[in-house]
């Protein structure tokens, strides 16, 4: 198995308090694992571990081949570029069109040659069924809409892995459950992808690994 995260013994800690201890998992390439648990149990701090944002403190981490417990502040670009994250809240730049947002982030990647840029953006809406929408902003849209939009720039830099927090948290039933067959055809194509979810329906519709965060500890449950 080609191993994408390995933590041993990892303790994690936000604003000094101890929210995850004795944390030993493995993700391997295409697996698709759900995050479950309560309100507060840890599943989002666990979450930014994985990319950085917040730091981990004691144990064995790795993501991506990168040692989060010694990984410096200029190396977290190149990491975050292969990944690909869904907020619940979306996180879109309402001043601009949705191919403006996803060019922007293109840019800010490293991208040079607008044309190709465009046709890439173009690319990865047609993957989410949103190409036709490319000119609206991102308020014109539905919440299921404007969390397609989210994925396709999740998509926009070939992650290894998606990470996605809540991401029909704020969408009704039937749309959230066109996110989810989006983010299984995703995985079904050989990219991780990690879920959290207060939804208990969906790794019985798109089977996956299950953990259960309760009391600072991840277990994983049948």
């Amino acid at each position: 198995m080609n191993t994408l995260i390995e933590y041993k013994d990892v303790e994690i800690c936000q604003a000094e308090q101890i929210v995850l201890h004795d944390v030993n998992v493995t993700v391997g390439k295409g697996e698709t694992i759900y995050l479950l648990g309560k309100v507060g149990s840890g599943k989002s701090s666990f979450m930014k571990t994985l990319y950085g944002a917040l730091p981990i403190i004691a144990g064995q981490a790795r993501v991506l081949d990168y040692d989060m417990l010694h990984i410096r502040r200029r190396k977290l670009p190149y990491l975050r570029r292969r990944l690909g994250i869904i907020f619940q809240d979306y996180k879109l730049l309402t001043d601009r069109s949705v191919e403006d947002n996803l060019l922007f982030v293109l840019s800010a990647t490293g991208w040079k040659d607008k044309k190709l840029m465009k046709e890439h953006v173009m690319e990865v809406l047609k993957q989410v069924g949103m190409e036709t929408k490319a000119y609206k902003r991102p308020y014109e849209l539905s919440g299921g809409e404007q969390q397609r939009v989210v994925i396709a720039r999740a998509l926009l830099n070939s992650p290894e892995m998606i990470l996605a927090d809540e991401p029909t948290g704020n969408l009704d039933a039937e749309t959230g459950e066109e996110i989810m067959e989006l983010l299984h055809s995703i995985s079904e194509a050989g990219i991780t992808v990690l879920v959290s979810t207060h939804n208990k329906l969906w790794p019985e519709l798109y089977p996956g690994k299950k953990w259960l965060f309760d009391n600072g500890v991840i277990k994983e449950v049948d």
